[in-house]
């Protein structure tokens, strides 16, 4: 235990030191904490004094971090994560929708939905700070269950335990293709089977889409089988655009990425149609769940308003 007469690090310092972690960079460090060089320096020095152990090798070109600074970096980003939750959980307590909030998102939802919430959430919840973190869904999994995030948006179900996931709305994957390939000529809904045989393209490894699209293909024995693969959602309609293949493409996604004045041709399937649900997702342990129980609510209700292509879960 620390006697309370020995001297500790402080939050500033903390802080100061892990800007400099994080950015390698003195002058970009104090640029991100608004603060002068000078003083983020002197907080540096200080704590390195407390510490009685060097954290920083300083060159003339750059800055590294030495073992021991590698190892307080991850202790001090943990205690600042815990001030900043302890704050946010007296914020909670004080006023409902007040102080930070962290909001992981999938890259294939961030760029057709986001549009729609952002505003949503300035306006209703003005004293809410938000931040948006996009990333695989694996990523944002992680995060949230170790606290760096406090909720997701991501397609359901995770089956992760531990969180509360709360569907939003469900959407139909269409089959997109260049206009000049052989189904363009037909009409009607598709059947499923018409995928066998077809240069399917995927998304990288790592995007639930890509699992999504391969159990649908399995569902009716058919296989990915094209060598192409995309990192994006844009880029994969590129490629298909292009002639490289056939993918499925959340109907959510339509209006933005035909609106790029890309040759694509779309076809529905037959019912019951594959697609998938995209819910939010939090901690159930979140001392703030009943919050985010109520900004899924104000999603559903700016989803449907907006009159997006998708159905709104009740």
């Amino acid at each position: 235990m620390i006697l309370i007469s020995e001297p500790t690090p402080t939050i500033a310092q903390l802080r100061a030191f892990l800007a400099v972690a994080d950015h390698l960079h003195f002058r970009e460090a104090a640029t991100s904490l608004r603060m002068s060089q000078p003083a983020l320096s002197s907080a540096v020095s200080a704590l390195e004094e407390t510490l009685h152990t060097q954290l920083l090798e300083r060159t003339t070109r750059k800055v590294l971090l030495t073992p021991a600074g590698d190892r307080v970096a991850v202790h001090a980003a943990r205690v600042l994560k815990a001030v900043e939750d302890l704050m946010g959980e007296v914020a909670q307590n004080r006023e409902p929708f007040h102080g930070p909030a962290h909001l992981g998102v999938i890259p294939t939802v961030a760029p057709y939905v986001l549009p729609v919430l952002l505003p949503m959430f300035a306006r209703r919840f003005p004293r809410l700070k938000l931040t948006v973190h996009e990333a695989k869904t694996e990523t944002v999994l992680e995060e949230v269950r170790e606290g760096r995030l406090d909720m997701v948006l991501l397609a359901l179900p995770t089956e992760t335990t531990g969180l509360v996931e709360e569907p939003l709305y469900e959407e139909d994957f269409l089959l997109a293709f260049s206009p000049d390939h052989p189904l363009a000529g037909a009409e009607g809904p598709l059947d499923r089977d018409v995928l066998k045989g077809l240069d399917i393209v995927l998304l990288n490894q790592g995007h639930c889409l890509r699992e999504q699209a391969i159990d649908v293909c399995r569902e009716v024995g058919a296989r990915a089988t094209a060598a192409t693969y995309a990192t994006s959602l844009p880029t994969l309609v590129q490629l298909v655009a292009g002639g490289l293949g056939v993918t499925l493409l959340p109907e959510s996604a339509v209006p933005v990425e035909t609106g790029k004045r890309v040759r694509l041709a779309l076809r529905r399937f037959q019912s019951p149609s594959p697609g998938r649900t995209i819910g939010l997702a939090y901690r159930a342990s979140s001392a703030r769940s009943l919050e985010y129980g109520e900004l899924a609510k104000a999603i559903r209700a700016a989803v449907r308003a907006k009159r997006l292509p998708v159905r709104v879960a009740h």
